[in-house]
């Protein structure tokens, strides 16, 4: 109940409220009103601060029960018992709006979680002595037997024993290729069947499954990561102390001047650099939004800054995400474009994604479509028909085995030299004669090559993590300029290799898309999504959002990341010059609480200008 009504006192309109009260109580209309208004400043802005130093003085042990808020609670108590309400409510309210500054910083988003948790299918197809139920997913049991139609998620890990298919497991891996299943293969929870009906074994079901161990990361993940302490309360050990023994030196050394005393106490106050930190922080969240990035925790913006080690995935990150055909290669015994035509012919009736891609890849050579007939496919593995006399095929190496026909040597060098490109592969026959193929390919994403030599050149080396295989992963991290290379892993490969790196000191910003990059963007030091081709899920894990994509915003949240703690710095070294300056001119006599309390304010909005310039400064990559 207390706490409520103290959430309640540090909420906006009351602190403006309380700033409205001081100002009144300054210019001295104190006199129309029943009590001086600083009385309710004090009260509004002073009692959230002396809950928190009496909080941290009973609960925390040793040095951490020094904090600044018990600083600020000394100096408003002495100012009140000289008579200054005045002094009392600028350090209670100076130090009220950093907090709240603070607060509107850090702000976190929990629905990614849920969104997570609305992969997992409800449902699933029991087989039972070779009739099938319609059970909720929450009955299968280890080793049941499993129906999955095309469309449908997979409810459960398990191995295939019935069935062809091609299966979107990007949700898993990351993988922008769907891969090709046959009976034996391993599937995942909460997977997409693309093309053929399978029947699985269940083998990881309810907490046990691939998807549910993903849920769990994520959430172990976000409770590694906790609120950076402020910098006030690192240097509250020091400054208390200090400023109670200047305190009472000056009252004995000015001959028992109070006043003068509670000046030092005044003076003292770390509001100044209280209000460093969020302040240059907002400045920079303002710059950063205005140039498309999304930044959600100032510890993020300040962590970037120590970042040695900028880990990417592949799929959607460097690469963007979309298949299309890289190479067409022609045997001798047929020209290009008629290659090309037929397998358009064919292709048109698949609803496969390689189709599609090959689709639209010829709607820009002018080919002519051939009528056809008989189109069956073969899921997992391939499609035919006939145009005219001939028999058509398009589809894997042993698609064509299947059909007895022989892949040429030239043709199978070629195909070999693809794949470990990490390639997806589509070969054409007609008859019993192989006529080529086309290879398809992920498509590296604009701006990345600079991306990586700016980072090399700032000090930070890029790391490439990949659910995808070696080779594809190796060949894309060639053409991006990245020399390091962690590949086939799921995700608790990813998370394991950030926290081994962690383990060595270093400091990790990963960047990522996909749902399954979610525990590795938590696990990080510093997550950055895509914002256009990442999930919704990504995004609330990430500490950062980049909403246009633009691979080059990461060199310039580093840049953007050292100029707000190079301005921080400042802040800090100005709010203690400052505070030295006005303990020797309070101790001279110079200054009462009053007149200390103003330059005590002049001070911290010093540091908030100086903080605030941040936000139109020119940062580039």
């Amino acid at each position: 109940m207390f706490e409520s009504f103290i959430d309640c006192l540090e909420s906006l309109p009351m602190i403006i409220f309380a700033g409205t009260c001081l100002i009144v109580s300054f210019f001295e209309f104190s006199s129309s009103f029943f009590i001086n208004p600083a009385w309710l400043c004090v009260f509004i802005c002073g009692l959230p601060i002396l809950y928190e130093a009496l909080e941290n003085l009973t609960r925390n042990k040793g040095i951490e029960k020094i904090s600044s808020s018990l600083l600020i609670s000394i100096a408003m108590i002495a100012s009140i018992y000289i008579g200054d309400l005045f002094a009392a409510g600028e350090v209670a309210f100076i130090m009220a709006l950093g907090e709240m500054l603070e607060k509107f910083t850090v702000g976190r988003a929990k629905k990614g979680l849920k969104n997570l948790m609305s992969l997992a299918p409800t449902q699933a197809r029991k087989i039972f002595n070779d009739n099938e139920k319609i059970i909720n997913a929450s009955e299968i049991k280890l080793n049941d037997t499993l129906r999955i139609l095309p469309g449908e998620k997979i409810p459960a890990d398990g191995i295939i024993v019935k069935g062809q298919t091609s299966i979107n497991q990007a949700v898993i891996t990351g993988e922008a290729l769907p891969v090709e299943k046959n009976i034996g293969d391993k599937v995942f929870c909460g997977t997409l069947n693309y093309s053929g009906m399978i029947e699985i074994q269940a083998l990881g079901i309810g907490e046990d499954s691939s998807l549910q161990k993903l849920i769990r990361m994520v959430e172990d993940a976000g409770e590694k990561k906790a609120q950076l302490q402020r910098i006030a309360d690192k240097w509250a050990g020091i400054l208390v102390p200090v400023a109670l023994l200047i305190a009472i030196a000056g009252y004995f050394l000015t001959g028992n001047n109070l006043i003068r005393a509670v000046t030092v106490l005044v003076v003292f106050c770390p509001c100044a650099l209280v209000m460093a930190t969020p302040t240059a922080v907002i400045a920079a969240i303002g710059q950063a939004t205005k140039h498309g990035v999304i930044i959600k925790s100032g510890g993020a913006l300040e962590i970037m800054n120590a970042v040695n080690i900028a880990a990417f995935d592949k799929t959607g990150t460097i690469s963007t995400g979309k298949l299309s055909v890289s190479n067409v290669l022609a045997s001798n015994n047929i020209e290009l474009k008629n290659l090309i035509g037929l397998a358009a012919s064919v292709e048109k009736y698949s609803e496969h994604p390689l189709a599609k891609a090959v689709l639209e890849f010829t709607d820009k050579q002018n080919v002519d479509f051939l009528a056809c007939e008989n189109f069956n496919m073969q899921a997992g593995q391939g499609i035919s028909a006939e145009i005219g006399n001939d028999k058509i095929f398009c589809g894997s190496e042993n698609f064509l085995k299947s059909a007895n026909i022989t892949v040429p040597d030239e043709i199978k060098d070629a195909l070999q030299n693809f794949k470990s490109q990490g390639k997806a592969i589509i070969l054409v026959a007609k008859n019993q004669m192989c006529l080529g193929l086309f290879a398809l390919s992920d498509v590296l994403r604009d701006g990345v090559v600079e991306c990586m030599n700016k980072l090399k050149n700032y000090g930070v080396e890029p790391l490439l993590i990949s659910g995808d295989n070696l080779g594809a992963a190796k060949y894309f991290a060639g053409m991006a300029g990245i020399l390091r290379v962690e590949a086939d892993l799921l995700p608790e490969d990813k998370v394991n290799v950030i926290k081994k790196l962690q383990a060595q000191n270093y400091k990790i910003s990963m960047v990522g898309d996909g749902v399954n990059d979610a525990p590795v963007l938590k696990m990080a030091d510093v997550g950055i999504a895509m914002g256009i081709t990442g999930s919704d899920i990504t995004a609330d894990a990430a500490d950062i959002v980049l909403m246009n994509d633009d691979i080059l915003k990461i060199p310039y949240l580093i840049n953007l990341s050292r100029a707000t703690v190079r301005t921080i710095k400042l802040g800090i070294f100005l709010s203690l010059f400052i505070n030295f300056v006005a303990i020797v001119l309070s101790l001279k006599g110079f200054l009462n609480p009053t007149t200390g309390a103003l330059v005590h304010n002049a001070g911290s909005f010093v540091v908030i200008f100086i903080a605030a310039m941040l936000y139109d400064r020119k940062i580039t990559a």
